[in-house]
């Protein structure tokens, strides 16, 4: 039995264990508010990236169209 607690693994998830205790966890409060803020934020820059992209494809056709083939 002693030679199964002195194993390398059973002593990190024991130590992992006993840090996990330790963390502060936030509320689910908190968590649901964080989850919004990274949804809206995540939706905001897609929003912005894929008009600047609609912008500069349509940009760049116009430029395409002016110059002679």
């Amino acid at each position: 039995m002693q030679r199964i607690l002195n194993n390398p693994a059973v002593k990190y998830f024991r130590e992992a264990r006993a840090e996990l205790g330790k963390v502060s966890w936030p509320t689910r409060k908190d968590t649901a508010m964080y989850s919004t803020v990274v949804l809206v934020l995540s939706l905001v820059t897609a929003a912005f990236i894929g008009g600047l992209d609609l912008g500069l494809t349509k940009g760049l056709e116009a430029l395409i169209s002016v110059i002679p083939a």
